[in-house]
């Protein structure tokens, strides 16, 4: 049976969650690093044939879930025993691991003291897939597509192969060397790499790129730098806040807009209480800053059209017409006039009306002030012309436009 496009779009789906699949084929080299790199970091490179070695014992219709000696989960199937083809998906984990759980792992599996704080890294850039439930039915899923119903196949746990348990045995006779650093520093370029996809989906506005990139948050993580697990959370709060404020910049974003938010959440990082609520914050703030390069990013518009949004937005009271923008900006009104025109499609009047009617619906439904209050608030003096162009733009006065929310 062919199943190419049901695999490859299994394999986008796991990619999406950032976690890794590989096929292997029997008398081929495995590829590299096909476990991140712990192994070869850990000098166990011969390791790999043993663990990765799955052609003698795996069977056909069987969806294989493995767990290594380091709590690193696999899913392992036999895509072809003709062909000898292994789909091998993982590293991921279940749990969150700790630092203290990771040290006492390390204990258990003798690894030396100057080892463990590049294993601790390591295992903060492993995809952590809290529900073990939704891969377990995802695999079912694409079982049920090359081999028939849920009769027609099994699932088979396997867990701390006996192989890596002799092999780890040799671990306390291990000696660092300089080349110990090369785990970290690979480490550091993907979570690096992940931060500037990061910003650049902000940059875009891409909500739905975001999301998906922010899947796996440990691609984020940074390493604790102080014992106060709260405290360690907002520190990286206030770096993602710097983040997403220079994302949004580079979306076109201008200064006036950007600050208001950024101070809003660094005022908000400091009232955060729990590590849950966080990781709440994280993501709305991360929504925040793409809906606020959505509606405000100015990348499609002339330097001098950005600045008159600009003015415009910074003050609805003043007085923005076109002949007081021009003497502002220092240029001439009729050349502003055409080129607002030319860029948005508007005459400036229609946009600065748009913009004050906008705001004032805002001020109708979410504030008790009185309509000349309201009025004045978006730049109009005169209730009786103001009420006359707000009917004219939203097709009700003041009032009924109050009464219905």
């Amino acid at each position: 049976m062919n199943y190419s496009a049901e695999l490859d779009f299994l394999r986008r789906i796991l990619h999406n969650y950032h976690i890794d699949t590989n096929i292997v084929t029997e008398n081929e080299p495995l590829p590299p690093g096909i476990d991140k790199g712990l192994r070869e970091f850990l000098n166990l490179s011969h390791n790999y044939e043993n663990f990765f070695d799955l052609f003698d014992y795996m069977k056909t219709n069987t969806i294989y879930k493995v767990t290594d000696s380091f709590m690193c989960h696999y899913i392992f199937i036999l895509l072809s025993k003709e062909e000898g083809r292994v789909l091998i998906t993982g590293p991921y984990l279940h749990t969150e691991l700790t630092k203290e759980i990771l040290l006492e792992k390390a204990e258990e599996l003798n690894v030396p003291p100057q080892l463990v704080s590049q294993m601790i890294k390591y295992f903060g850039n492993i995809p952590l897939i809290k529900s073990e439930k939704f891969l377990t039915n995802l695999f079912m899923s694409f079982g049920e597509v090359i081999w028939g119903s849920d009769n027609d196949f099994i699932i088979e746990t396997i867990n701390n192969l006996e192989i890596e348990k002799a092999e780890l045995e040799s671990l306390h006779n291990f000696k660092a060397k300089s080349e110990d650093a090369l785990l970290s520093i690979k480490l550091l370029e993907e979570r690096y790499n992940a931060e500037r996809e990061f910003m650049q989906a902000v940059s875009q506005g891409a909500i739905h790129k975001l999301e998906k990139l922010f899947s796996n948050p440990s691609d984020f993580a940074f390493e604790e730098r102080v014992e106060d697990p709260v405290r360690n959370m907002k520190n990286y709060l206030i770096i993602t806040n710097t983040l997403l404020r220079k994302a949004a910049e580079q979306g076109s974003v201008h200064p006036f807009y950007i600050d208001g938010l950024s101070t809003e959440f660094a005022k908000k990082i400091e009232r955060i209480k729990n590590v849950h609520e966080a990781s709440d914050f994280m993501s709305d703030m991360m929504r925040k800053y793409c809906l606020l390069v959505k509606k405000h990013s100015m990348k499609d518009y002339s330097l001098l059209i950005q600045k008159v949004m600009t003015i415009i937005d910074a003050d609805l009271t003043a007085d923005l017409g076109l002949k007081r923008l021009a003497e502002i900006l220092s240029v001439n009104a009729s050349y502003l006039s055409a080129l607002f025109k030319k860029e948005t499609g508007k005459t400036l009047t229609e946009y600065v009306t748009e913009k004050r009617v906008k705001h004032a619906g805002y001020l109708l439904r979410s504030t008790n002030l009185q309509i000349q209050t309201v009025a004045q608030h978006c730049g109009v003096f005169d209730v009786n012309y103001f009420a006359k162009i707000f009917k004219k733009y939203t097709g009700k006065s003041p009032k009924e436009y109050r009464e219905e929310q």
